[in-house]
């Protein structure tokens, strides 16, 4: 089974540490879930996995091998997919274009890998000839997610994945994350909408200035009366 674990991660952007002591591990058909106040640290969690921004302190793992100083491209080879918050499509690109995008480091057929996504994401298939820059946002954010399907990964990184959508199609989007974790890819999600983010986790974590505040199953926060308090409306 693989696995992308962080320990003791320490980081910033040349400054400051933003993140310190960071520990937290995300398997294979797991969905993991970091929840916590605006600037917290949570998005720099994700960057420091993925080789991103350079750790004053801790090492990365994947399937048990040391990646701490691989550089991103290396670690998506090895199976490790991020889809950020912002800048995530290639707007003047049709969904098609973007999602074969997605697929320009394998050298196998990618075409039925694009078929599975447009099954996953029915919209896309609808609307696989139109520039992803007239597409809702919502709409975008499925480009966004199909094109990182694209690599294959055994382990998806989401950073704000429902971010400025409506309700509904927050729903549908946490229901085809559940969908892609049951094929066994491991998830890991940054996510504000904290209470549905932690239903649907079978882990989570509680980042505070920088530093793990609590972990548990998703269950256990969500029914944790201090983190039902502070991050989760009571």
């Amino acid at each position: 089974m693989s696995s992308l674990v962080g320990k003791s991660l320490t980081a910033g952007y040349g400054g400051a540490d933003i993140i310190n002591n960071i520990s937290l591990i995300i398997n294979e058909g797991e969905i993991a879930v970091i929840v916590g106040p605006n600037g917290a640290g949570k998005s720099t969690v994700m960057k420091s996995l993925l080789g991103m921004l350079s750790l004053t302190e801790g090492t990365v793992f994947f399937s048990n091998k040391e990646i701490t100083k691989m550089l991103p491209q290396d670690r998506v080879k090895l199976g490790i997919a991020f889809v950020p918050q912002n800048q995530n499509v290639f707007t003047g690109m049709t969904v098609e274009e973007n999602l074969e995008m997605g697929g320009f480091l394998r050298q196998d057929n990618i075409f039925e890998t694009i078929e599975e996504i447009y099954h996953l994401f029915p919209v896309l298939k609808e609307k696989r000839h139109q520039h992803v820059g007239e597409l809702s946002g919502g709409q975008r954010q499925q480009v966004a997610f199909g094109r990182a399907l694209m690599t294959k990964p055994k382990i998806l990184m989401l950073d704000e994945p429902t971010a400025g959508v409506s309700p509904i199609v927050m729903d549908e989007l946490f229901s085809r994350i559940i969908e892609v974790g049951k094929t066994g890819v491991g998830i890991l999600m940054v996510e504000q909408n904290a209470k549905q983010a932690l239903a649907i986790a079978d882990r989570g974590y509680v980042l505070v200035n920088g530093k793990n505040n609590r972990e548990g199953t998703g269950k256990d926060l969500l029914n944790n009366p201090e983190v039902r308090k502070s991050f989760l409306g009571g």
